[in-house]
C-alpha cells in the first residue's frame, strides 16, 4: 500500500463513522475530531520516518557509489533493520496502530469489540481506501504518444503523465 498524504484524513475519517456507526466504538460528537485528528497523526508519523527512510537510502546510496537498480533491495535491508513496514505490511501495521490508539485515547469513549475483530475491521476499512498503483500506471502511459518506450524522452513524459494523473484524482 502507497499511502497519500490527500488521502490520509478521509481514511481517518471513515475508520472513525465506520466502527461508531457499527457499535465497535463510541465516540462523542464533541470528541470526534479529535479521534480522527489521533488517526491522522498516526498516517503522518507513519509518512514522516517514510520519508525519512527514503532520505537515508539516497544518502547511503550516494556515499557508497551505489548504483539506483538496488535502491529498492537497499531500502527493504534499511527499513527491516529499523523496523519500519513497507508494501502490505502498511496496512497492517496501521490497522494495529489504530486499535492500540482506540484503547488508549480519551476521545474514544468506550471500545466494544474485541482486539482481533476490531483489528480485522480496521485493516478492511484501510484496505477500501487503498490507491490501485498499476491502474494510475496504465492510465498514465495511455496518455504518452508518439514517444517510444524505453527512452530518456519516455521517461520524462511518464513522470510528468503519472503526476498529471494523480493530480486528477486527487493524490
Amino acid at each position: 500500500m502507497k499511502l497519500y498524504r490527500a488521502r490520509i484524513p478521509t481514511i481517518a475519517s471513515a475508520v472513525i463513522e465506520t466502527l461508531s456507526a457499527d457499535g465497535d466504538i463510541e465516540v462523542t460528537a464533541a470528541n470526534r475530531a479529535e479521534a480522527e485528528q489521533d488517526l491522522v497523526s498516526i498516517m503522518e508519523e507513519y509518512l514522516r520516518r517514510d520519508y525519512q527512510l527514503r532520505d537515508t537510502v539516497k544518502e547511503r546510496m550516494e556515499r557508497l557509489g551505489i548504483g539506483y537498480d538496488r535502491y529498492g533491495k537497499l531500502r527493504n535491508q534499511l527499513a527491516e533493520e529499523w523496523g519500519h513496514p513497507t508494501g502490505d505490511d502498511v496496512e497492517r501495521y496501521l490497522a494495529r496502530q489504530f486499535v492500540e490508539n482506540f484503547m488508549i485515547s480519551r476521545f474514544v469513549d468506550e471500545v466494544y469489540t474485541e482486539d482481533g475483530l476490531l483489528w480485522r475491521k480496521t485493516l478492511g476499512l484501510i484496505k477500501g481506501h487503498d490507491v490501485d498503483e498499476r491502474g494510475l500506471r496504465d492510465e498514465a502511459r495511455a496518455r504518452i504518444k508518439n514517444v517510444r518506450e524505453g527512452t530518456v524522452e519516455y521517461e520524462i513524459a511518464f513522470e510528468r503523465a503519472l503526476r498529471e494523473v494523480r493530480k486528477h484524482h486527487g493524490l
